[in-house]
């Protein structure tokens, strides 16, 4: 992923997230009885999905280890599970800045204590202050301690750090480095009240762009790391050595050895740069500082690594490479805890062809490279790295040397040693979290092994989600940074986001409703096409075309059989088409902007809405009339569907605290709205399965209903509401979609905003279905394509079609390997394989496969030597034809 790719998507996410920030509301009196539910909540796995700027290990106790994301809360590491587990789900609407984390602090006196400093933005965009939240249960449940200021957790500079930090001989006692101005603040009764450290010099200056009239890139970046040196203390008194990194080029870091209470500039220290981290080795006497020249996450064109002498004042440049032959900055930086002389940094803005890690084991005096040139350009890996447990991570490319895919990282801004396993470490990226378990490899010449670790840490930004009534599709997503997936198997990680064209952020997608084979998305690309189809269910995908003036993804819809779209695109007004947007031509009567839906039943019909009117075409989107509906809301943050099925059946959710905001209904095809008297305030709605006995289909919506905030369902057509989340289940802003599931009742997919696709399931839900018969009749085609090969590794899609007369209820499709490959792991089927032969088995969900449908997996696998496709598959005792 680029430079430029991301900071597009990430700005474009902060101004959706403004566009759609949920409003400060007076508390309402309304009372209104809500039944519950008992839900059971997971994610659908995609396992990671954006920057991790953080690791925090405890000193003390062994596998006890925190992430920290930038929008998408904190996560604790579980050593038996090898997962994270989330820690901030608990933060609610009113205050969802809270889920963007700046800084995490572990307590090695007592490690059942970590506290977490959380706001996303500093300016206006986030409307609540920060605060520091402690736990003395690891995190499983909070207390908090407002603070009179803003902090930054997706803000500039936010891979900077660790800016709050327990001190290690005396746990009452935590600093906290602020942004814009505020300075240094300091906790003497474990975090319960916090106040500014008066004599604490400097409040930093630097800025990433002084112009910025938003404050994003405006603000001052502060105070930005705390590093205690521990050989200074005894248990239970007071550190008295600390160390205080500060946004200013020219006076980067200050300490003090009185406890805090006076502090000084280090003498002698580089200048013209800032010190992302200030890593200590008290055994040796070290402090190490990794500079950049800009303050990440994503700029930095020089860079310095220095190392300090604390007992002689000394400092010593031992930066691995010359100035001069840097083009990025340095901020990754950990000291391996069993042998302190053993340093680590990164290249983190070294975005082209890879990121760098350095490694010394004598103290800084000589380093050696995670990867070199032989001869350019070609490299030499001191590493090999293994994705199959995150496939996507290839992002579908084939690059030239002297890039490889999947690359070793990006935004390269934490690195951790494990300070129990010198063989473990962790690092950050703008991806994933990656890992390793053999890192001393390194040092005696082999190459040490790198894989995701980071199963259970989701922190995507979903903006759309839609779930189809049939096809091997269970659920469709639209993500930010990394465009979004089909998922066929919610506890699976897809093998790959979509691809042809692949976007940045997908910001809108929609399915043929009668012929969900036909599915379109529309997204955000730094150059070419911004819509792409798929007739095949979401498997694979074309690109269409751009009318002029497009500059983003915008919103779409597809008509209810498919034969034509409708798209409202970034850039120019609403178009309409027939086919698959080979030539388009502009809609009449509606403005440039408007949300378009389509009807579930009509082809013909579409809707849209623009600054409190709705509109409505008959004529497959060639011409909109405004509808003569009152009372809705007047502002642009509403989102609206169609029934499935029915005719002129429309739901809008949306508004404004200081005008209309609610739910609202239409029976005439959005001729008349009705609103819903009790419900306070709605900001999505969606449609599933409906209940045993019921003949409308479930509603859901992310709503306020009897003056409560959360998840809701009704069964009844709104007249009565279920909340169906709890309090330790919020995730945040839930505004941007959700939709139940067709084929289950009472399942539902809720989005987030950096917690990834959320999706619950009922205590009485009627199950998927499916039958398990593994003997089906009938003819069948088997389509096996080899979708990505890289040196000693491959990729596969496998498509079985029923092209008999009569359904199957359950199949297993066995093949054999001409080559000797081996299947190192399968989605969307169980498999077995016995030497040369492989045997895959439908799953629950999947076993059921009409004439003339499919079904599809995918595999990923080693091959050495050759490749070659295998030709002969059988289904029970019948041979298919191999596509």
């Amino acid at each position: 992923m680029r430079r430029t790719r991301i900071l597009t998507a990430v700005l474009a996410l902060a101004a959706g997230l403004l566009a759609g920030t949920p409003p400060a509301v007076a508390a309402t009196t309304q009372q209104v009885a809500l039944a519950a539910d008992t839900y059971t909540w997971h994610n659908a796995r995609i396992d990671g999905g954006g920057f991790v700027p953080g690791i925090v290990f405890n000193r003390t106790e062994k596998n006890l280890a925190y992430a920290r994301t930038d929008i998408g809360g904190a996560y604790r590491w579980s050593e038996s599970t090898r997962s994270w587990t989330p820690l901030l789900d608990s933060v609610g609407w009113d205050e969802w800045g809270h889920t963007g984390v700046v800084s995490l602090a572990s307590d090695s006196v007592d490690p059942d204590k970590v506290y977490a400093a959380v706001g996303t933005y500093t300016n206006s965009w986030d409307p609540t202050n920060g605060a520091v939240l402690r736990s003395s249960d690891r995190g499983a449940s909070w207390q908090k301690a407002d603070l009179p200021f803003k902090l930054g957790g997706n803000m500039p500079g936010r891979g900077m750090g660790e800016r709050l930090a327990v001190d290690p001989n005396k746990d009452s006692v935590l600093y906290l480095g602020a942004p814009s101005g505020k300075g240094l603040w300091r906790s003497t009764d474990s975090g319960v009240s916090w106040s500014q450290v008066t004599g604490f010099p400097n409040v930093g200056d630097y800025r990433q762009d002084p112009s910025d009239t938003t404050g994003y890139a405006s603000d001052n970046q502060g105070i930005v790391w705390v590093t205690f040196d521990e050989s200074t203390g005894t248990s239970g008194s007071a550190t008295r050595t600390v160390y205080v990194g500060v946004a200013d080029k020219d006076n980067a870091v200050y300490r003090s050895t009185d406890a805090g209470a006076t502090w000084t500039r280090l003498a002698g220290q580089p200048t013209g740069y800032l010190a992302h981290k200030g890593v200590l080795d008290a055994r040796n006497g070290y402090l190490y500082l990794a500079y950049s020249d800009t303050g990440g996450p994503y700029d930095g064109g020089k860079g310095q690594l220095w190392r300090y002498s604390t007992a002689t004042g000394g400092w010593t440049n031992i930066s691995p490479v010359a100035e001069a032959d840097t083009s990025y900055g340095f901020s990754g930086l950990t000291v391996d805890r069993q042998h302190p002389g053993t340093v680590m940094a990164t290249a983190y803005s070294s975005w082209w062809p890879d990121t760098q890690i350095f490694r010394s084991t004598d103290s800084g005096a000589t380093w050696t490279k995670a990867w070199d040139y032989t001869s350019y350009p070609n490299r030499s890996n001191r590493y090999t790295i293994d994705v199959s447990s995150s496939p996507w991570l290839t992002f579908g490319a084939n690059p030239s040397p002297p890039e490889q895919t999947p690359k070793l990282g990006w935004m390269t801004e934490s690195l951790e040693i494990d300070p129990f396993d010198s063989d473990r470490m962790m690092y950050g990226t703008g991806a994933t979290l990656y890992g390793t378990e053999n890192l001393t490899k390194w040092d005696s010449g082999g190459r040490f092994t790198v894989t995701p670790m980071v199963r259970g840490l989701e922190e995507t930004s979903v903006n759309d989600l839609a779930a189809p009534p049939s096809g091997g599709a269970r659920l469709f997503s639209a993500l930010g940074d990394i465009g979004g997936f089909r998922h066929t198997d919610l506890t699976e990680v897809p093998s790959m986001m979509y691809t042809s064209p692949t976007f940045t952020t997908t910001t809108g997608l929609d399915f043929a409703e009668s012929n969900p084979d036909t599915v379109v998305r529309v997204g955000d690309l730094d150059s070419g096409p911004h819509i792409a189809f798929s007739t095949d269910n979401g498997a694979d995908w074309f690109a269409g075309t751009d009318p002029s003036g497009v500059s983003g993804g915008g919103t779409v819809a597809a008509a209810a059989d498919g034969s034509r779209f409708v798209w409202s695109p970034a850039g120019t007004g609403v178009q309409y088409t027939t086919g698959f947007g080979s030539s388009w031509s502009a809609s009449s009567g509606i403005p440039a902007g408007a949300v378009v839906e389509s009807d579930r039943a009509d082809a013909k019909t579409f809707y849209g809405f623009k600054s409190g009117k709705f509109y409505v075409s008959t004529d497959g989107g060639a011409t909109f009339t405004a509808s003569a509906a009152t009372g809705l809301p007047s502002g642009d943050s509403v989102r609206f569907k169609a029934l499935p099925g029915t005719k002129g059946d429309v739901w809008l959710a949306g508004g404004a605290s200081d005008g209309a905001y609610g739910l609202w209904h239409s029976t005439d095809g959005g001729a008349t709205f009705t609103r819903l008297s009790d419900v306070d305030q709605a900001d999505t709605v969606g449609f599933g399965k409906a209940a045993p006995g019921a003949s409308y289909q479930t509603l859901y919506t992310s709503a306020k209903i009897g003056g409560v905030r959360g998840v809701f369902r009704s069964t009844d057509k709104g007249a009565t509401w279920t909340r169906i989340n709890d309090d330790a289940h919020q995730w945040g802003w839930t505004g941007a979609a959700i939709t139940g599931d067709p084929r289950v009742y009472g399942r539902v997919y809720v989005s987030t905003n950096g917690r990834g696709v959320i999706y619950g399931d009922t205590s009485d839900s009627d199950g998927d279905g499916g039958g398990t018969d593994p003997t089906p009749t009938g003819a069948c085609t088997v389509a096996y394509r080899i979708t990505n090969q890289w040196a000693g590794g491959f990729q596969a899609d496998v498509r079985l079609t029923n092209t008999g007369s009569t359904a199957w209820n359950g199949w297993t499709l066995g093949w054999s390997f001409a080559n000797g490959q081996t299947v190192g792991q399968l989605w969307n089927a169980d498999w077995t394989q016995s030497g040369t032969s492989v045997t895959a088995r439908n799953v629950s969900w999947n076993g059921t496969v009409a004439a003339g449908s499919s079904v599809s997996f995918g595999l990923t696998g080693a091959w050495t030597g050759a490749n070659e496709r295998p030709t002969a598959f059988t289904l029970g005792d019948r041979t298919c034809t191999a596509a």
